[in-house]
């Protein structure tokens, strides 16, 4: 028989939002929980394939965010950085989760650093893939991109763009030596996802609130400096949005987190899953011995 984890999917009510997520059940009771945090423009299925790698040893869970995957908000939900951490950080206090280490990538990082800077006592470590939290990790496209605002003619349009099956697809392939290692299924659920009734509207919404991230960067600086959480590194190089700089601004911080680039885009686990998943063992089973040994 192989040995798969057992996954759960399941839904939790937080502030009138219906949030679904997925939950494995390692086989130890006492195994470290990793909460799993989503980019864009995507949802909790992107970390299935490590869910099923690692399912067995490690509690790992995997929400969606409002406008995004499975959730389900009310029509009057207000899109922005803040309630999607608000969101989340109420699915982690109806879960009774206490202390984990957090996976941050993409969107997941202005999320889980909300997260962090309310409750450090709840973070364990960091691994962080291609979650940026430093000026140096912007590229000049995605500069262009946060400068964009409601007032200005053309720039619904251009955020637009990227919501189209083409944008979407192009957020997988950018940056990725050997195409055929990305799985065609990825791209098309997301955009699956995000064709349904009043997902654009609220991408889009969170596309103009994205400059209320970076505002934030100088105090998640802060608050790695203070608190320096144990951390994992692991970046797509060839990331057309936050590209290998956003990797190394890190250990100006955290000086001892350990670091490794790799030759892919900006969804690396759907390439180099074999070469991080090994390094996410490690660094959870290292956190387990550190914390034993309190």
């Amino acid at each position: 028989m192989i040995d798969l984890p057992l996954v759960q999917h399941r839904r939790i009510t937080v502030d009138g939002v219906e949030v679904f997520y997925r939950e494995s059940v390692p086989t130890r009771a006492d195994a470290p929980v990793l909460l799993l945090l989503h980019g864009f423009p995507s949802a909790s299925h992107q970390f299935r394939r490590l869910i099923d790698v690692l399912g067995d040893r490690y509690r790992l869970i995997a929400p969606d965010y409002p406008g995004f995957g499975n959730t389900i908000a009310p029509a009057d939900f207000e899109y922005s950085f803040d309630r999607l951490a608000d969101i989340t950080e109420g699915f982690v206090q109806r879960l009774g989760l206490t202390h984990f280490a957090m996976y941050v990538f993409d969107f997941g990082a202005p999320v889980g650093f909300r997260l962090a800077t309310r409750h450090p006592e709840w973070v364990t470590g960091l691994v962080v893939q291609n979650g940026n939290a430093y000026e140096a990790g912007l590229s000049d496209g995605a500069r262009d991109f946060i400068a964009l605002r409601p007032d200005q003619e053309g720039s619904e349009d251009t955020i637009r763009q990227l919501l189209t099956p083409e944008g979407t697809r192009g957020q997988y392939e950018h940056g990725v030596a050997d195409p055929t290692t990305l799985s065609p299924e990825s791209w098309t659920l997301d955009q699956h996802y995000l064709d349904l009734p009043g997902r654009k509207e609220a991408q889009v919404a969170l596309a103009f609130d994205y400059h209320s991230n970076v505002d934030r960067y100088p105090e998640w600086q802060s608050w790695l400096r203070e608190y320096t959480p144990p951390a994992l590194i692991v970046w797509g190089a060839n990331d057309p949005f936050f590209p290998a700089p956003g990797a190394h601004a890190y250990l100006a911080d955290l000086p001892d987190a350990e670091l490794h680039l790799f030759d892919t885009g900006h969804f690396a686990l759907e390439t180099h899953l074999r070469e991080i998943a090994p390094l996410i063992a490690d660094f959870l089973d290292r956190l387990a011995a550190a914390a034993q040994r309190k």
